[in-house]
């Protein structure tokens, strides 16, 4: 699992491989990743939009960006926390992912950015 805290949102990611696919006779690597946000500020906020840069070991980039996280914009108090399950789609066995969260502070309406951390994907049986 990995962290990190941007002014008083914290944010938590776990990852899993969930196996392989095929797709446009090509094989794809299908990771799952658990995202789980928690507000540590003593202000409201609401997610807006994320952003997200997915890397592979083949240097294919994609990125990925819109409104809210699986088609919420949660808002979340002081102690709150908002959990999601999303995944991606690779063509190898390794990659990372990261991004950002753009979100608004409902006391004042400041817009801020939330790093999510870089979080790697690898697939179990590529691991010497």
């Amino acid at each position: 699992m990995v962290q990190q805290v941007t002014r008083g949102i914290k944010i938590s990611v776990e990852t899993s491989f969930e196996g392989t696919f095929y797709r446009n006779y090509k094989i794809q690597y299908a990771f799952e990743y658990k995202v789980t946000i928690e507000n540590q500020s003593k202000d409201s906020v609401q997610l807006n939009a994320r952003h997200w840069t997915i890397l592979d070991a083949l240097n294919n980039v994609e990125i990925v960006s819109g409104e809210g996280v699986i088609g919420y914009k949660p808002v979340l108090k002081p102690g709150e926390s908002h959990s999601y399950k999303s995944g991606c789609m690779l063509t190898s066995p390794f990659g990372a992912m990261r991004g950002f969260y753009n979100m608004v502070n409902l006391n004042n309406t400041k817009k801020f950015k939330v790093i999510i951390p870089t979080f790697k994907l690898s697939a179990p049986f590529a691991i010497n």
